[in-house]
């Protein structure tokens, strides 16, 4: 079995404080997020097992595939969920100038906020809500983290990761990555991407009935 960091040192935590790495509560809440999307079919089939245990969850989207796929956008919102910037084509921060970088992300925020304001709910959703942001590969320059934050974006990282998305890594491994790190508050990463999807198929059912039994309810992060 492959040896992973799935739940995120303290230390790293305090380094960079003005992050969100999990919410402060004592309440059986978690707080599930999916990148990359949205994708077809596996999109689709995480609302639909979302929908079976009544849990909700804040999805990253990459704003081409917004534009790709507007109707699952849309099922997206319409099922209560909340979304957040994942860039509009999952840039490297850390390959990229600031200025392109931050332009990338202000891009997505418009695709964002169009598809909004064009659903039949834009008068009650909250915009603000969605200047929720996740770098690429959890990794951007701070000259870049300092612009977005300056803008009044809320820069979201993650307690647990499932590694979901690494073909070394088996499905048991994946769900045991979760159950062994997550508590109350947790935040923690998925990927509703066709790389990630035999893991995450295996996984998210079982972690959703698992932490259901125990009490716990699937909060979005906005």
């Amino acid at each position: 079995m492959k040896i992973i960091p799935a739940k995120t040192p303290g230390f790293v935590k305090t380094l960079f404080p003005n992050f969100v790495w999990s919410i402060n509560t004592d309440k059986k809440e978690l707080y599930l997020t999916f990148d990359d999307g949205p994708t077809p079919e596996i999109t689709d089939w995480v609302l639909h097992v979302l929908a079976e245990y009544n849990a909700k969850a804040t999805f990253f989207c990459i704003g081409k595939n917004i534009e790709s796929n507007v109707d699952i956008f849309q099922n997206i919102l319409s099922q209560g969920h909340a979304v957040g910037n994942h860039t509009y084509d999952h840039l490297k921060g850390w390959k990229s100038k600031t200025k392109g970088y931050v332009g990338n992300t202000e891009l997505t925020d418009s695709v964002i906020t169009f598809q909004i304001q064009n659903s039949h709910f834009a008068e009650s959703y909250d915009l603000n809500s969605s200047k929720l942001f996740r770098p690429p590969y959890g990794k951007f320059k701070t000259k870049q983290s300092k612009k977005l934050q300056e803008l009044g974006y809320k820069i979201i990282l993650w307690d647990v990761l499932s590694y979901d998305w690494d073909k070394s890594v088996s499905e048991e491994q994946c769900l045991s990555n979760v159950i062994s790190a997550a508590k109350e508050g947790s935040i923690i990463v998925f990927h509703d991407s066709v790389k990630a999807s035999k893991n995450l198929k295996y996984t998210l059912p079982k972690i959703l009935e698992y932490y259901k039994k125990k009490g716990y309810v699937f909060m979005t992060l906005a």
